[in-house]
């Protein structure tokens, strides 16, 4: 016999704890089930962190990028509120009310424990000027750090606020789903479970994309290819970054190559951090983590230089382009690589002998490698120019001791196509979040949940 509730709700990432959160705060009638592959927060320990293993083993499924607050639970908690990066929520529910989305977002987190951190903007100072000076530009954000430590805190707050309203499954593959004759879901987990609703929402993130697209595929749901990112991490001592980083935290710069025109950005800085590894879909990337709580700072800042990349006809499977690429990686390095700088423009690989003499201390243990055999020449002459560029305002940027892992990738889910109440052509079916391919960051993530998340409680408020 199936379990019958009103709302069931498929990821437990940004997006579902927010939607989650929104339903149990508006006291609606209805009943909630919400189920997630991954595990409660207090489970979610990495082996490399743990101390059990140096690299990557991938677990299945990985506790960086699963469980109770997705992949950005375990991040360093940075909160962009903006409409010029991070999605495109404001293109289907109008820019004024996105970002009053974001801001209550921001001020859920607050009531939560985020006050104590500091809110940045992009919207003071001179950096704005200084970078146009050397062909640079500055988009425009206000941005919550919240560390990874107090960003864990508060997801276990909201967690707390939320199980009693809302029915919280974890270790639950979803396996199918099935359109009911007489309307609704009948949901089945790989377990042999099945559960019924009136309404579904898929908030899987970008580790279930794969998942994402083939429901899409069942029920005739159009996508449309979307863009990959593919870069670097780049680690160097956090002096040379200083002056930017305490002033905007966390500085989208974005770079126009002068050799391909090609549009280069940063992404994800973390002042006084440490690399991470993360297992996407079974494949090995890079990300950074920073922490609130000064004793566990790095002498270090991390932070992508991502070249994007969107393909036309006839290969439009701009996911799978990126996969090819961190395989590749995977491949050599049996995991991530790391090169010195230095060794990249000199056509060298960075030798364990070579990194012996390495003063900047790397954060994360990888093999050291030859990038140059694994990202395309394009997408690497860009890196370079980019990284050239960034010495002009940040002086050591181009240093020799600069290290650069490979590779990161930005996957970004084919975008589902939905109304402005983010429903899908088949009736009562939402995609949000980063799996609809409409969000690409926290703020808005969370944002498409409230927004979701009030319309249902609205609907079903009788």
């Amino acid at each position: 016999m199936s379990r019958q509730y009103d709302i069931i709700i498929v990821g437990a990432g940004a997006a579902g704890v927010f939607a989650a959160y929104e339903l149990a705060k508006s006291h609606t009638r209805a009943s909630v089930l919400m189920l997630e592959r991954g595990r409660p927060l207090e489970e979610r320990v990495c082996p490399i962190k743990s101390g059990r293993v140096r690299s990557c083993i991938k677990c299945d499924p990985c506790h960086i990028m699963n469980g109770y607050g997705g992949a950005g639970a375990l991040s360093d908690g940075k909160y962009n509120i903006t409409t010029k990066f991070g999605g495109d929520l404001h293109r289907y529910v109008g820019v004024e009310y996105a970002m009053e989305l974001m801001e209550y977002v921001d001020s859920v987190l607050c009531a939560f424990g985020g006050a104590e951190a500091k809110l940045y903007s992009t919207g003071t100072g001179d950096l704005k000027t200084k970078l146009l000076r050397h062909n640079l530009y500055l988009l425009d954000a206000k941005v919550r750090h919240l560390g990874t430590d107090r960003n864990v805190d508060i997801l276990r707050r909201i967690y707390d606020e939320t199980k009693d309203r809302v029915d919280i499954r974890f270790g639950e593959n979803v396996a199918d789903i099935d359109r009911l004759p007489q309307g609704g879901f009948c949901v089945h987990t790989a377990g042999g479970e099945s559960f019924t609703c009136q309404d579904l929402l898929l908030t899987g993130g970008r580790s279930g994309s794969r998942w994402i697209a083939g429901i899409c595929e069942k029920f005739g749901i159009p996508t449309q290819s979307n863009r990959v990112d593919i870069g670097v991490r780049v680690e160097l001592p956090a002096e040379v970054f200083k002056e930017i980083t305490d002033e905007v935290y966390e500085s989208k710069i974005v770079y126009k190559t002068d050799k391909y025109n090609d549009m280069v950005r940063t992404f994800c800085m973390n002042p006084y951090g440490e690399v991470v590894s993360e297992n996407t879909n079974g494949i090995v990337t890079v990300n950074g983590h920073s922490y609130a709580d000064p004793a566990l700072h790095t002498e270090n800042t991390n932070f992508a230089l991502l070249v994007s990349n969107r393909l036309t006809e006839p290969f439009t499977d701009s996911n799978g382009y990126g996969e090819h690429i961190a395989r590749l990686s995977n491949m050599l390095g049996g995991g991530v690589l790391l090169q010195r700088f230095g060794d990249l423009v000199k056509g060298r690989r960075s030798s364990p002998r070579r990194m012996e003499k390495c003063f900047t201390r790397p954060t994360l243990d990888a093999t050291p490698g030859d990038l140059s055999l694994v990202i395309p020449k394009r997408q690497l002459d860009s890196i370079i120019e980019m990284i050239y560029a960034l010495d002009k305002i940040a002086p050591g940027t181009a240093n020799e001791d600069t290290l650069l892992y490979g590779v990161e990738v930005k996957f970004y889910n084919s975008r589902v196509d939905v109304d402005e109440n983010l429903m899908t052509c088949v009736p009562d079916l939402y995609a949000v979040g980063d799996g609809s391919g409409v969000t690409h960051s926290l703020s808005q993530a969370s944002a498409s949940g409230v927004h979701i998340a009030r319309r249902l409680a609205a609907k079903y408020a009788g």
